[in-house]
């Protein structure tokens, strides 16, 4: 079993694990509205929680949204700060270019998954150590595919 983190929340409709063993709670639409072809609409989940100190919680796409719809979230994923309070509103894009996407009151439009996260101490340094495999490489670096 994973640990579980207890967290208070005020919602319309709870976010919902579809299975035990799901990274993911779905989070719901609050409100019904059309997103035209290649636009995004913010949206409200009518949700509102109190995460404690030392997590997080991330909202991601639906992968079935996306792979069947095109539908995605804008700043993916977006972050949940242990302080916030205010209500969990969603930016969806529509990327399929020819079908608007209706969003109607209970879909399931993203998904929220609660971390511990770590603080970061930053350390001044003159220069990085040298001692990676990848070093200052950058986009692509690695390839497209294992094929040489």
């Amino acid at each position: 079993m994973t640990d579980v983190v207890r967290v208070p929340i005020v919602a319309e409709q709870m976010p919902q694990y579809a299975h035990a063993d799901d990274a993911g709670a779905d989070l719901c639409a609050a409100e019904a509205l059309t997103i035209a072809p290649g636009h995004r609409a913010l949206i409200g989940t009518g949700v509102a929680i109190a995460l404690p100190e030392g997590y997080a919680a991330f909202v991601v796409p639906r992968s079935g949204l996306a792979a069947k719809r095109g539908i995605t979230v804008v700043n993916s994923p977006g972050t949940i700060d242990a302080g916030y309070r205010g209500e969990i509103k969603i930016t969806l894009l529509n990327t399929d270019l020819a079908e608007p996407f209706e969003v109607r009151v209970g879909d399931r439009i993203a998904q929220l998954i609660v971390m511990p996260v770590s603080r970061a101490v930053f350390v001044p340094v003159e220069e990085l150590p040298s001692d990676s495999v990848r070093g200052a490489a950058g986009f692509g670096s690695t390839g497209v595919s294992g094929a040489a």
